[in-house]
């Protein structure tokens, strides 16, 4: 799991760190609103309000709603493929790719209340499942790939749905998991990938060319 460094940085010296852009402020006023409101009463004017920006730029931005939702997925990506798995010996592609999928958890859980309430209402927007479903897929072929598990041709695109799948699944224990250590939700995870191991070919282990020639 990530874990969380120290802050560096000389004693007097101002902190560096750039103020946040238009897109982060929206997203974040975004999460806000959908935790207050729901889903289904978000709209891009309440969204601006919040970001203390013009509507003018949230559409500029995003342009829709559901823009937004993917772009938080996004977000949550650029966390957990920050930093590289660290390589072990003996280590399997299912256990580079648990590591992975446990970040997402992590970064995941101060939003745990904006989860829910999606998880509440999305399924009542079809616009909504859809876009966020192909993002979310997206997110997972990157998982894989960033776990030197293989992802072109018919089996790799089977590898990448029954990973989502897993995850997807997994999410459904970690919602409900209070655990300091995520327990459960390591155990539910592991347990789902050790069922599609067999799916998660590393790419060390494919005869060259053959993902080329399938793709």
């Amino acid at each position: 799991m990530v874990r969380s460094g120290a802050r560096g940085g000389r004693s007097g010296k101002r902190d560096a760190t750039p103020p946040p852009s238009d897109a982060d402020r929206i997203i974040d006023a975004a999460l806000a609103r959908i935790v207050a409101d729901g889903w289904r009463r978000l709209s891009l004017a309440a969204v601006a309000a919040e970001a203390g920006v013009p509507i003018l730029r949230v559409y500029r931005a995003f342009g829709s709603k559901q823009a937004i939702l993917c772009a938080f997925v996004g977000r949550i990506d650029a966390v957990v493929l920050a930093e590289p798995p660290t390589p072990e010996a003996g280590e399997r592609p299912r256990d580079r790719l648990f590591d992975l999928l446990m970040r997402r958890f992590d970064a995941l859980r101060p939003h745990k209340p904006v989860l829910a309430a999606l998880r509440r209402e999305l399924p009542r927007d079809p616009i909504a499942v859809l876009c966020l479903g192909a993002r979310l897929s997206q997110s997972m072929r990157w998982m894989l790939d960033a776990a030197d598990i293989a992802t072109g041709g018919l089996s790799g695109t089977l590898a990448v749905r029954l990973a989502d799948a897993a995850y997807l699944s997994a999410m459904r224990v970690w919602q409900r998991d209070d655990s300091p250590d995520l327990g459960p939700t390591m155990a539910a995870l592991d347990t789902r990938l050790r069922r599609i191991e067999r799916w998660l070919k590393p790419l060390d282990s494919l005869p060259r060319g053959s993902e080329t020639a399938a793709a």
